[in-house]
């Protein structure tokens, strides 16, 4: 269509010898009836037109002027107009209709073939480098789109690329973030790990001392008639006592001992606290009680719910720096939330007047190192090792708190039955009782402390065999061949679970206890039943009733001799 030869000839047959002459040629021509068709057939599409000048003499050119006026700016079409010669100088009308069309060849007639012929073809040529320009243009249209597009999308891609990179920094910088949080929380649990190593080490050595003081006290008391020597020796039983009880917190701070579950009675164990919480908090805080009447007993380790309670009165210390009250009270009530197993337990309630918390920090309280106080000011783990006792002991813990209004910490403990009076029985009428001298191997290697237990045993009318460690222990085993083995834990050379474990496969049956204030009870689960550690410091009464017992145990367990 765009290579067409459109021919516009009104007069006579002169579009169709045009036609013949140009279809020879190879061109495809198409013949128009007026201006209008020509201009309908110029939208179509069109290489050149050849038209007559009479023909556009004296008609209504307006729609054909549109056309031309419409061209795209690639588009300069090529006429070729065949004039009447004349003389002289072309009229205004003839003038006007060149100007209108623009691009023209005018051609005088009459004229020769060859000549039309070759001026159609010059203006195809014209026509068809028009077209070759168009192409480009488009080209660089199309290439301008593109390029658009192109920037549109890779501003969007660089959008997404800025958004994504937002939250890998982001992500990341949490990352670094809690990797520091974990580096110091490493930090700070190896610095408490090396303290509780420290302190366990001491609270042994602490304990072997208090038993051989408290041991011999307690032999100064009951032998001596002198009131006023017994009165005195009382009094150091007493300081002996709160030094048993230091020993037992530090042992609890490096998590050396494990809960023995037993009824506690919360209201005595709470009111014998009073001095202790009265010389912790000082003279600017006071201490109210609210005690149920009824008088509960929970199930729970009556040490680590002593360190509990004074976390919680320490915490709440810090929590009022001009001073305040603390308000510590016990009640029984029913588990209803369902974040309990159902049942009875007794509510321990703590509570101070403090500055409170922030309620955005109330779940994270009970992390382990999580504090709110200054560096240097608190390690993190006090409400965490009450959350963890309460846990242990098949409780839990709640808190209640509001900025400016104080904070109330309960810690729940399964109730527990009253726990049964011990009958009191002197030692001296034990041994009477007894009747007979069964061997007793003491394996010791603190010289006071395995003189003091040696001598207590006798007393009770044991026959004692003495050993100062391990291996000796094991020697005397195989010699002396006893009812019952008492042994130590930390010992140079054998700890106590090594060697019980070791007399277990020598004499299987033989009881024995192991009597220590500082172990590893992992270690110590694997070889003694936890009914068989007897832990320092402790009074005459308790190692003779240990040993009762033990032997009575394994006269039971002795099968009876077969009827003859």
């Amino acid at each position: 269509m765009e290579e067409r030869v459109l021919l516009l000839a009104l007069r006579g047959r002169d579009a169709e010898v045009i036609e013949q002459l140009l279809t020879r040629q190879g061109h495809v021509c198409r013949i128009c009836r007026n201006a209008d068709d020509l201009a309908t057939e110029l939208a179509l599409g069109a290489g050149t037109a050849l038209v007559t000048e009479e023909s556009l003499a004296d008609t209504d050119r307006r729609k054909l002027a549109d056309w031309l006026d419409a061209q795209q700016p690639w588009s300069d079409f090529p006429f070729i107009l065949l004039a009447t010669k004349r003389s002289g100088r072309r009229p205004k009308e003839a003038a006007r209709v060149l100007e209108q069309l623009g691009n023209v060849i005018v051609l005088e007639r009459p004229i020769h073939g060859e000549t039309l012929a070759s001026a159609a073809a010059s203006a195809l040529r014209a026509r068809r480098r028009q077209y070759e320009a168009r192409r480009h243009l488009q080209a660089l249209e199309g290439a301008e789109e593109r390029l658009t597009q192109l920037n549109g999308s890779l501003e969007t891609r660089i959008d997404d690329r800025t958004r994504e990179l937002a939250r890998a920094n982001d992500q990341l910088m949490q990352e670094v973030a809690e990797r520091e949080r974990a580096q110091a929380a490493l930090v700070q649990s190896q610095k408490m790990e090396a303290v509780g190593q420290l302190t366990g080490g001491i609270a042994h050595d602490f304990n072997n001392l208090l038993t051989v003081i408290g041991g011999n006290l307690e032999l100064i008391q009951r032998r001596s008639t002198d009131e006023r020597i017994v009165r005195l020796a009382q009094f150091a039983l007493q300081g002996n006592d709160r030094a048993a009880k230091l020993t037992r917190q530090l042992l609890a701070f490096s998590r050396t001992q494990r809960l023995t579950l037993k009824p506690v009675d919360i209201n005595a164990l709470i009111r014998g606290m009073d001095d202790l919480l009265a010389r912790t908090l000082g003279p600017q805080f006071a201490i109210e009680m609210a005690l149920d009447p009824a008088d509960p007993w929970a199930m729970a380790d009556s040490n680590q719910v002593e360190l509990a309670i004074l976390n919680l009165a320490i915490n709440a210390r810090d929590a009022m720096p001009a001073g305040g009250t603390l308000r510590i009270s016990s009640l029984q009530s029913p588990a209803e939330d369902g974040a309990l197993r159902p049942g009875i337990y007794v509510v321990i309630g703590v509570g101070d007047t403090g500055m409170g918390i922030p309620a955005h920090l109330l779940e994270k309280v009970f992390d382990p190192f999580f504090t709110t106080k200054p560096i240097g000011k608190g390690t993190g783990l006090g409400l965490s090792q009450v959350y963890g006792i309460a846990q242990q002991s098949g409780g839990t813990v709640r808190i209640d708190s509001a900025e400016g209004a104080g904070t109330r910490v309960e810690i729940w403990l399964p109730v527990a039955r009253a726990d049964a009076e011990r009958e009191v029985v002197s030692p001296l009428a034990e041994a009477a009782k007894d009747g007979k001298r069964e061997k007793v191997l003491l394996v010791e290697d603190d010289a006071g402390v395995r003189r003091f237990m040696a001598e207590c045993l006798e007393v009770a009318g044991y026959a004692v065999i003495e050993a100062a460690d391990g291996r000796e222990g094991l020697e005397r085993l195989a010699t002396e061949r006893p009812a019952l083995l008492v042994v130590d834990f930390a010992m140079p050379g054998m700890t106590g679970a090594e060697v019980v474990a070791e007399a277990r496969r020598r004499v299987p049956g033989l009881p024995i206890i192991l009597a220590t204030g500082y172990a590893d009870m992992k270690a110590v689960d694997k070889v003694i039943d936890p009914d068989h550690v007897l832990r320092k410091p402790f009074q005459i009464g308790d190692l003779q009733a240990a040993v009762r017992a033990a032997l009575a145990k394994s006269r039971q367990d002795e099968p009876e001799p077969a009827a003859s």
